[in-house]
């Protein structure tokens, strides 16, 4: 992998490595457009307030300045603008400004820079990039968009370089039944405690839940009851109605979670989980919400998470309900190249080097790689008539699997040859109609071992 950078939490790749995150950027960009959504970017910046309406992230927050003082600056904090954090929250500004345009249900995807003021570490960093999907309605929303979006980001993960994931599915609305249910009338407070367990355990979240929230110890013990509970399939319902706990708002909840895990096992078995532990440290999640860990790498944390909102996106008058899964791709990729999951065939786009058999020949070989252009294979020409073994070991250097010769014969006429330096196999070859094998046109990503 690249050095570290010099600033942390900011990753830079080298030109290797950066093939591979592109080719994890088209595997999604592909799979979401073959399941119809299309493409938005959104500015990179956004009042302090649009970000800080929901989930409690100011901390994170990269406000924006200028060095020399503007007259104009607006006075108050909440105008100033601010980085992004992710793509959720502007898409809802963005869809309330733009739901005159759009037609509904919205499906967009959406892959960009975003900024946390994290402490970096293995898998968090301070610059990173996002891919995202979500549909949004005007004023409802049909559930099983729950569904669909939870089977289009398995069906997008597979294809990727990447070990075996699951999908950790929950909703909130049965999690906050429950807690109501048990006396436990701050649910948000309870929600992000529960969201700690796997970082600091059962015992100190007991803890939390008594000591901030003024739970019983028998309210916290069912509290981690019904985060315990995990199944590959619907039979959490019967779990879940076991504890006696009996409301409403945790019935529908129970009936939403069934119907997305009882699709997605039965068409992707064993990806997906109904885990009750899940969360979701932000806010505006209403519903459904769902994590993603790469088995055997549990500790990375997850690679892909969402949820059902409600009113995020809101005029007033109007109301735009969503759900959405965002992949973090600099996670992913940072775990890729570190555990050598995948790699690229080469270094460089470039197939062919045209050498200079002569100073006075740069025009030719220009000719000739124009031609090499002209159908799609990538190429560039020596910047000097070095001996052809300079040029050669300049190829070799740059991962370029060809060099072309042009040479003039005795009657005047040019011949071509173009040489593998891999083999060392050198054959006659028309720039008008040579091609490299398919493997060879680009580079090509694959799993570590294939």
């Amino acid at each position: 992998m690249a050095r570290k950078t010099s600033l942390s939490g900011f990753p830079e790749w080298l030109p290797e490595e950066r093939l591979v995150e592109l080719h994890v950027l088209d595997v999604l960009r592909e799979t979401f457009e073959l399941h119809g959504f299309s493409s938005i970017e959104t500015r990179a910046v956004e009042t302090v307030e649009q970000l800080l309406r929901k989930g409690e992230i100011d901390k994170e927050v990269y406000v924006v300045s200028r060095l020399q003082e503007d007259e104009e600056a607006p006075e108050k904090d909440d105008a100033r603008l601010a980085l992004h954090f992710d793509l959720t929250v502007p898409f809802a500004r963005y869809v309330v400004e733009n739901g005159g345009h759009l037609t509904f249900p919205f499906r967009r995807y959406q892959m960009q820079k975003v900024w946390r003021g994290e402490r970096p570490q293995e898998g968090r960093a301070r610059e990173f990039t996002q891919a995202d999907i979500d549909v949004v309605g005007d004023g409802a929303l049909p559930f099983r968009y729950d569904v669909e979006l939870a089977l289009v980001m398995i069906d997008a993960l597979a294809k990727l370089p990447i070990p075996p994931f699951v999908l950790r599915v929950n909703n909130r609305k049965l999690a906050e039944g429950f807690y109501r249910g048990i006396g436990l009338q701050d649910t948000a407070g309870v929600l992000r405690n529960i969201d700690k367990l796997e970082k600091i355990g059962p015992e100190k979240v007991a803890q939390a839940l008594c000591d901030e929230l003024g739970a019983s110890p028998e309210q916290a013990r069912a509290a981690l009851q019904l985060a315990s509970i995990r199944t590959e399939d619907t039979s959490f319902v019967e779990q879940v109605r076991a504890l006696g706990v009996n409301t409403q708002l945790l019935e529908e909840g129970l009936q939403e979670l069934a119907e997305v895990v009882g699709e997605a096992s039965r068409r992707a078995p064993g990806t997906v989980v109904a885990d009750l532990s899940i969360a979701r440290g932000l806010d505006y999640y209403t519903g459904t919400v769902y994590e993603t860990v790469l088995v055997g790498h549990e500790q990375l944390g997850s690679v892909c998470s969402g949820g059902r909102y409600e009113s995020l996106a809101s005029t007033g008058k109007k109301t735009y309900p969503g759900v959405g899964l965002s992949v973090g791709v600099t996670r992913l990729v940072s775990r890729i190249l570190a555990q050598g999951m995948a790699e690229a065939s080469r270094k460089v786009p470039t197939a062919v080097l045209v050498s200079l058999v002569d100073e006075e020949s740069w025009s030719q070989a220009q000719d000739v790689a124009g031609q090499l252009r002209a159908r799609g294979i990538a190429c560039e020409v020596s910047a000097s008539a070095a001996k052809f073994g300079k040029q050669i070991r300049y190829a070799e250097r740059r991962g370029i699997p060809y060099v072309w010769f042009t040479v003039r014969a005795e009657d005047g006429s040019l011949a071509h040859e173009v040489k593998d330096i891999r083999s060392g196999e050198q054959v006659r070859a028309d720039p008008a109609a040579w091609t490299p094998p398919a493997e060879d046109l680009r580079p090509v990503v694959r799993p570590a071992g294939a």
